[in-house]
C-alpha cells in the first residue's frame, strides 16, 4: 500500500489516511503502522519478520529415541523406573558407548518421550499371529486311555416335539 500510493510524497493529510486505513485494514495499532513506516521509509523495502515461538532445545536425539524405544520393545514395555534402570545398566554394566547420554533420562522424560511423535516413528509394534483351534474338526486321539467320547450334536431327533441327542457313542 505505502508504495502504491507513493507514500514519501504524499502531504500530511494523506499519510494520516493511508496510516488509518493501514492500521484497520492490519488489525496492527498505531504505533505498530508508524514502526513499519518508518522501516520502510529507512530501506524502502518493508518485510514481515515471522514470528519464533522459544522452544527448548531437544536434549536427546532420534538415535536416542530409538534406542528407548528397542529397548521397551525387546524388554515389553516395562515401567518408567524399571526402563530406566536398564538404560543405567546397559552402559555402567555391559559398556555399551551409545547409552552414555541417554543413561541419566528421568522417569518422567521416559514417559513424555514415549508420547512423543519422534518415539512412535521408532517404535514397532509387531502384531503376533493367534493359533487358535475353533472350528477346526478333527477326531480325538484318546492314545489308549478311555475317557474320550465323540458326540455329534448337529444331527439330533425330534422325539415328541423335543429335540434329543442320538443314543449311540462312537469314537
Amino acid at each position: 500500500m505505502l508504495k502504491k500510493f507513493k507514500y514519501p510524497w504524499l502531504k500530511r493529510k494523506g499519510k494520516g489516511i493511508l496510516r488509518r486505513y493501514i492500521e484497520k485494514v492490519t488489525g496492527y495499532s498505531r504505533s505498530q503502522v508508524t514502526r513499519l513506516v518508518g522501516r520502510y521509509q529507512e530501506s524502502g523495502i518493508l518485510k514481515a519478520t515471522e514470528y519464533q515461538r522459544h522452544r527448548f532445545p531437544e536434549k536427546y536425539t532420534m538415535a536416542e529415541v530409538g534406542l528407548l524405544a528397542k529397548t521397551d520393545e525387546l524388554h515389553g514395555w516395562l515401567s518408567g523406573p524399571a526402563t530406566k534402570r536398564i538404560l543405567e545398566r546397559e552402559y555402567e554394566v555391559y559398556g555399551h558407548a551409545k547409552f552414555e547420554k541417554i543413561r541419566g533420562i528421568s522417569v518422567a522424560q521416559i514417559y513424555n518421550l514415549r508420547h512423543s511423535n519422534r518415539y512412535r516413528v521408532k517404535h514397532y509394534i509387531h502384531t503376533k499371529p493367534v493359533i487358535s483351534r475353533i472350528g477346526e474338526r478333527a477326531r480325538p486321539e484318546p492314545q489308549g486311555h478311555p475317557g474320550f467320547i465323540r458326540v455329534d450334536t448337529v444331527h439330533q431327533e425330534m422325539t415328541k416335539g423335543k429335540k434329543e441327542l442320538p443314543h449311540q457313542c462312537g469314537r
